[in-house]
């Protein structure tokens, strides 16, 4: 299963105790979901928790059931569907619009005073029209709505509520999203998934782990390409200058480290520094070779 999916499942999982939760939640999921007209309310879902909640969430809200009850169609997918004319006059009554005149789609905020009945609102537009990347992936999320005015609302709630989204018009879709891990782990926590929130942050961990590994592995190749080009060039140097019979001039010093490189080509300096007997700084070690490959060059 997607990463959305099982977020949908642990938001489901949520208690609807409240009415005015419940109303905040079931608006949520009206103004996000496939259809909301005065003649009609459609929402189609491929997770059967959601399904299930549906029913209970509407009957608390509104105190009324669904004409066409959640059946498994083609697809894997529900649909849930009321069209009579009394049960979504009595909604849009319920949530403040007037049925005499045409239905504006927008957010009645004076249902949403309550920060819990925020929250249950939030939770309420992401099962309906919500979704969430697998964060190994990336971090996005994102709320789907085909009200663009709604959509407009929703943003100004939710920087009201201390998130900072942005905004995008898709195939004639408005979307509010965010892609800052911290704010989708801060709102997931906050409307009802805090193992998802939790996942997101181990993932982000795991990440910036394996990011750190990668970075530490690279730069000690790298390291380690510089010291054995080093060492060969050295090793070239010594030869030379045994070729030409001027190892033996040189001083005792000079002659012990020269036959230390040549029998120790794959050490660093540090590492054939502490094999001296006795030990030698890297620095040290380091003067010495710089006058052996000056005597080469020579």
């Amino acid at each position: 299963m997607s990463f959305s999916y099982n977020v949908k499942a642990e938001l489901c999982r949520a208690a609807v105790q409240r009415l005015c939760c419940a109303r905040a939640e079931a608006y949520g999921v009206l103004l996000y979901c496939n259809t909301f007209t005065p003649t009609e309310v459609r929402i189609i879902t491929g997770n059967p928790a959601y399904a299930e909640r549906l029913p209970r969430l509407f009957g608390k809200a509104f105190r009324i059931h669904f004409d066409r009850v959640p059946e498994e169609t083609q697809g894997g997918k529900f649909i849930l569907q009321i069209t009579d004319a009394a049960k979504i006059t009595h909604i849009i009554n319920t949530l403040g619009y007037d049925p005499a005149t045409h239905l504006v789609h927008h957010i009645n905020f004076g249902l949403l005073e309550d920060d819990c009945c925020r929250a249950s609102f939030v939770r309420g537009a992401f099962l309906a029209g919500g979704s969430v990347t697998d964060p190994t992936k990336r971090y996005h999320l994102e709320l789907t709505t085909s009200h663009h005015q709604a959509s407009r609302e929703m943003a100004a709630l939710l920087t009201d509520m201390g998130y900072f989204p942005k905004s995008v018009t898709r195939q004639g879709s408005s979307i509010t999203y965010f892609k800052q891990s911290e704010h989708i782990e801060d709102l997931l926590t906050h409307i009802g998934a805090p193992v998802a929130a939790m996942d997101i942050m181990s993932a982000k961990v795991e990440k910036n782990l394996r990011n750190s590994v990668n970075r530490r592995v690279n730069c000690d190749a790298a390291n380690l390409d510089k010291a054995i080009e080093a060492s060969q060039e050295q090793v070239e140097a010594i030869r030379r200058l045994m070729e030409t019979g001027r190892i033996d001039s040189l001083g005792e010093k000079i002659r012990q480290t020269a036959q230390a490189r040549l029998e120790n080509p794959e050490l660093t300096l540090s590492e054939l520094a502490a094999n001296f007997d006795p030990p030698i700084t890297k620095s040290c070690l380091n003067h010495r070779m710089r006058k052996i490959m000056e005597l080469a060059r020579e």
